[in-house]
C-alpha cells in the first residue's frame, strides 16, 4: 500500500486528515515537540481504532511537517 493510500484510508475511516488530528491533539493539550511515536500510535488506536501501519503513516506526516521533533543523532 502506498503512503497516500494509507492517508486516504484513514480519511475514509475517520473523516479526519493529519491536520485534523494535529488540531485535536493541540486542543486537548497532548501535542508537544517531544511527543513520541508510541504516544501518538496509542492515542490513534484508542480513539480511532487505527492499526499500527496507519498510525505510523500519521506519525510520518507529523515528522515531515515538523509538528514533532526528529530524534537527535
Amino acid at each position: 500500500m502506498s503512503f497516500q493510500a494509507y492517508i486516504d484510508n484513514i480519511k475514509t475511516k475517520t473523516g479526519k486528515s493529519p491536520e485534523d488530528f494535529k488540531k485535536e491533539l493541540e486542543d486537548d493539550g497532548l501535542l508537544s515537540p517531544d511527543m513520541k511515536a508510541t504516544d501518538l500510535v496509542n492515542w490513534l488506536k484508542q480513539n480511532y481504532e487505527l492499526g499500527h501501519g496507519h498510525s505510523m503513516a500519521i506519525w510520518a506526516v507529523f515528522k515531515s511537517k515538523d509538528w514533532v521533533a526528529s530524534p537527535k543523532k
